[in-house]
């Protein structure tokens, strides 16, 4: 902490625009945001937080970047996106009060950097969760459609310039949607499937009510909801208690014809099940923005499976998407300084 504790000085540990630094400090004139944009690799493209991979640092800049890490009272993003940076930093910083992960999963980061339980107990970290979950949802409700209307058909039909018999499409309003993971992407989900007239569902842990859920569903009861489903939705973060839990055993309870949207973590769904489930009809239909492996191995089958949609982990890339993670540090420094509970704290046991 700085000597006065109404003032906190924060370091930009990964690219940030001079324009939103500045408003940080707009927002809340007790930061000063610390920023060197020589000494941080250049974005490619929108939220590219790593930067330009070509990108590398003389000894001395080297030296003077992590001095800088090094003076923070809080860091906004994990140096240069390196776990291990990470962990140089505060095993260097004893005064490092909060660090904030520009990634929605960054528990995965905080959890990477091995650090002890005295160093998680003393630094807060939060995420930018939250912050994606419009644009999130919006694929989400693009991937049902795309399985209710029947997307992939319609594709191979038109390549073919066949026209077919008339046939029945599904319809939202006459569906269950199951949102597996109510945080805050899933919430926003079911604010958009209940204003398009579906009946929606959630999986809960707290079992606190979520605006637009019609049902709240215990999370040990999802095999026994999935089997009364016609889509589920999947936006949990990858956690050693959310590896795999969309299994084989989920799939066996299914009706055939389910739709299936994954928009949190790929490790959550078991893609080996999940191409039996699309083998058998099971599944009828699956939009996929994340997988187990990322890149999407060139010989995996979901590639050219014709009732799969691959997205590659670009559904939450957003312009807005620095300028809404600036805002949400502003707002969560406010918090820090006035005692105030945080956005999207990392559970520092499951680290989520």
């Amino acid at each position: 902490m700085t000597e006065n504790s109404d003032r906190l000085r924060v370091v930009a540990a990964v690219p940030l625009r001079e324009d939103l630094c500045a408003l940080i400090e707009r927002l809340e004139p007790r930061v000063e945001v610390v920023r060197d944009h020589d000494l941080v690799a250049p974005m490619r493209g929108p939220a590219d937080w790593s930067g330009d991979p070509a990108f590398t640092r003389t000894p001395a800049k080297q030296a003077a970047f992590e001095a800088m890490v090094d003076s923070a009272d809080a860091l906004f993003g994990i140096p240069d996106v390196d776990p291990e940076a990470l962990a140089r930093t505060v095993a260097a910083n004893p005064t490092l009060r909060w660090v904030m992960t520009t990634a929605a999963g960054g528990g995965a980061q905080v959890k990477a950097a091995g650090l002890d339980r005295t160093d998680l107990d003393r630094i807060v970290f939060t995420t930018s969760a939250g912050v994606h979950g419009g644009t999130l949802a919006e694929f989400a409700v693009f991937g049902v459609m795309a399985g209710a209307k029947g997307l992939a058909r319609l594709r191979r039909d038109q390549d073919e310039r066949h026209w077919p018999e008339r046939w029945e499409m599904r319809q939202l309003d006459e569906m269950t949607v199951l949102v597996v993971g109510l945080g805050g992407i899933g919430a926003e989900c079911a604010r958009r499937f209940s204003a398009l007239g579906a009946q929606v569902w959630g999986t809960t842990r707290s079992g606190a009510p979520v605006p637009g859920v019609d049902r709240l569903v215990p999370l040990d009861e999802l095999a026994a909801a999935v089997a009364e489903v016609d889509a589920v939705v999947v936006t949990l973060p990858g956690t050693e208690q959310t590896h795999h839990l969309i299994d084989a055993e989920i799939f066996a309870n299914a009706r055939p014809g389910l739709i299936l949207a994954s928009v949190g973590r790929g490790t959550v769904i078991d893609e080996s099940a999940l191409l039996t489930a699309l083998e058998d009809g099971t599944v009828a239909f699956a939009a996929m923005d994340v997988f187990e492996v990322e890149p999407l191995p060139q010989d995996s089958p979901l590639w050219t499976h014709p009732r799969v949609l691959v997205s590659p982990h670009t559904a939450a890339l957003s312009g807005r998407e620095e300028e809404r993670i600036a805002r949400r540090f502003a707002a969560d420094a406010t918090r820090l300084l006035d005692g105030g509970e945080m956005h999207a704290v990392v559970d520092t046991v499951e680290f989520y």
